[in-house]
């Protein structure tokens, strides 16, 4: 495993790259005593998703894994902020309110300057983004395509966000477009496959910036991001992990893994 001051790398073999941007929990020193104290429980992050994947490595594909919360910079937004869910509540670039709506800094403001974003975008976000563009283009230059799996969790009922309850397993491929229909179908099959799970294609999440940006199949990336319900792995009332209901799901994950693998795509 390789550290930087952003994120985790572990180099992989195979043309399939894992991206988990969202599992960081660490806080800059200046930015802790700012935060609510809701704000330093992290909820809304993308909790235990690098164990749920740790047999991946042996298979041969790389993950890169952010260090930082996302209540710092949010790895999957576009630099500009601009909306990827249109009519639906958004959770912005860097992030003022919990998923919930509730503030995350203690004198309640609700913008940051021009000035503190662009820093944390040069420091924060550019670094994981150039990692992976790099990763993606090794891949593709060694193996004349590259698999881009975006990995993330979140809690299975969260109102403001969606109505109901999410699906176990949310496959996003931006309706079709940052990926092969080899590849989608692959995934479909074997989350259809898993007949304990409910699943569901670019439903309530399509797939954020990662997926849209670097999913570009006439170029030769192929990604699709998977939105875990915590439910299938968790306590949601806390961030316990349970070992015996992630068992089954880790079965699942890896079949999807090996189906990515096993896929025969044209080098672009």
């Amino acid at each position: 495993m390789q550290t930087f001051p952003t994120h985790t790398l572990v180099p992989g073999d195979s043309p399939l790259i894992i991206s988990v941007p969202h599992a960081g929990t660490a806080v800059p020193q200046e930015l802790a005593p700012r935060l609510t104290p809701l704000a330093l429980d992290l909820p809304d992050t993308d909790w235990h998703v690098p164990r749920l994947y740790d047999f991946a490595s042996a298979l041969g594909a790389t993950m890169i894994v952010a260090r930082y919360t996302r209540y710092l910079i949010d790895l999957n937004r576009p630099p500009d902020d601009v909306a990827l869910y249109s009519g639906s509540a958004q959770t912005g670039l860097c992030p003022m309110q919990s998923f919930a709506g509730e503030p995350l800094y203690r004198d309640g403001t609700d913008a940051l300057s021009v000035a503190e974003i662009t820093q944390r975008r040069e420091q924060y976000w550019q670094p994981y983004h150039d990692a992976l563009r790099a990763r993606l283009d090794d891949t593709r230059r060694s193996f004349g395509f590259a698999l881009l799996l975006d990995a993330h969790s979140i809690r299975s009922v969260i109102p403001r966000l969606f109505p109901g309850t999410l699906p176990d397993i949310n496959i996003g491929t931006f309706d079709g477009r940052s990926c092969a229909p080899a590849i989608s179908a692959a995934v479909c099959r074997q989350a259809a496959q898993a007949s304990r799970y409910t699943h569901v294609l670019d439903g309530r999440f399509k797939g954020g910036y990662i997926t849209r940006h670097y999913g570009v199949p006439r170029l030769g990336v192929h990604a699709v991001q998977i939105e875990l319900a915590q439910s299938s792995y968790m306590d949601e009332a806390g961030t316990t992990y349970d070992p015996e209901r992630a068992a089954a799901l880790r079965a699942l994950l890896r079949t999807i893994v090996e189906a990515l693998l096993q896929s025969q795509l044209r080098p672009a």
